[in-house]
């Protein structure tokens, strides 16, 4: 367990790689109800000039975030979680490879500490999420109930 006097700000909480690839996004889709073609169809996305097939906006929230709740060690006390998406997780074709089997993309996420509330004994996490060298989500902050 996490003691909030043992934190401070700027200190750095993890990082992690969360690999996507075309069969997550089939069974995210399958999951969510989102069957919007730019997340499987290579011709579509192209067609309304994005560069390939890209990965929901919610699945890529939602993966980068675990980094935070096994910091924690309770998902629970995340009682905040907000970002602005910024720039698109592109997801390539795996070249002719079983989409399943396909190594994928790295999502490349760093937590630290942006702030303390001693009063809330709360923490906020800053999170850096990058795909391919590009800033994917901006202000991605998670705020931690200790």
């Amino acid at each position: 367990m996490i003691k909030f006097s043992s934190l401070e700000k700027g200190q750095v909480i993890g990082s992690t790689t969360v690999m996507v690839n075309r069969g997550d996004l089939v069974r995210y889709a399958g999951a969510s109800g989102d069957f919007n073609p730019i997340h499987y169809s290579e011709r579509f996305a192209t067609e309304v000039e994005l560069p390939s097939v890209i990965a929901h906006g919610m699945f890529t929230m939602g993966a980068v975030v675990d980094l935070v709740g096994a910091w924690v060690g309770n998902p629970g006390a995340i009682v905040d979680y907000q970002t602005r998406f910024t720039k698109p997780v592109v997801v390539e074709d795996p070249a002719g490879s079983n989409p399943s089997d396909a190594e994928g993309t790295a999502i490349e996420v760093e937590g630290k500490i942006g702030a303390l509330d001693e009063e809330a004994q709360t923490a906020r996490v800053d999170l850096t999420v990058t795909a391919n060298g590009t800033k994917v989500l901006m202000k991605c902050q998670a705020v931690v109930q200790l």
